[in-house]
């Protein structure tokens, strides 16, 4: 027979009034959690996606006790990138806190496997997708110190890091004063040999800084 949960056998309990408040795939999760011996408990609830109950469904097959990170008020999303962590053997203590959402998380989960040094965007200050340009980087073993800061938004910080993997010489525009498409004006102009200090300045936007770049780059070619 199989795993009976409340007296019920699995395919009983598939027909209850309970599981109506599941999707289908959210249904063959549990179903396939019960089939496997499971304490779905830890899973069964509306509040998590069919993906989010899989993720924990992993968790509880390979041991790990969910009800931990259920206790501190994460939802499934977060659960799922510690679950992960685990499952890897990373030091999930590094992101298991409160101030970080599952997308924090997963940056520093996979800098973590990646064995970069997460503590350089490690921080709650930064969003995720300022934390992945900062990862980006230093997968490519560029000087993010030169970008790592809350001043700059993760657009910013894209022209500051592809400057970098260019090797042009980005401290002419790595400064908030400059935003990020005043600072691809100035990136494009570098990439050409142009004398970008010409328009390099916070008061002319980016519509006027790229006319004087083609200007400059035509002026170029007729020399």
């Amino acid at each position: 027979m199989k795993k009976i949960y409340n007296n019920l056998t699995v395919d009983n309990l598939m027909k209850t009034d309970w599981i109506k408040q599941f999707n289908r795939k959210q249904r063959e999760i549990i179903r396939e959690g019960l089939e496997d011996d499971l304490d779905i408990s830890a899973y069964a609830n509306p509040k998590f996606t069919w993906e989010e109950m899989e993720m924990i469904m992993n968790g509880l097959l390979y041991n790990i006790d969910i009800s931990i990170y259920d206790k501190k008020g994460y939802n499934g999303k977060q659960i799922g990138q510690i679950i992960l962590g685990l499952l890897f053997n990373l030091d999930v203590s590094i992101y298991d806190k409160k101030e970080y959402n599952y997308k924090q998380m997963q940056q520093i989960r996979v800098g973590l496997r990646n064995e970069i040094d997460i503590s350089i965007y490690a921080k709650p200050d930064f969003d995720w997708k300022q934390m992945r340009q900062i990862r980006w980087g230093l997968e490519n073993n560029l000087d993010t110190s030169i970008y790592a800061k809350t001043e700059f938004s993760w657009k910013q910080m894209r022209q500051i890091r592809l400057g970098l993997e260019e090797d042009a010489y980005v401290p002419i525009y790595a400064n908030p004063k400059y935003n990020w498409k005043q600072m691809r004006e100035i990136r494009f102009g570098l990439l050409f040999y142009i004398d970008v200090l010409i328009y390099a300045k916070s008061e002319i936007n980016a519509y006027q800084m790229k006319e004087i770049r083609e200007k400059l780059k035509n002026e170029q070619k007729n020399i």
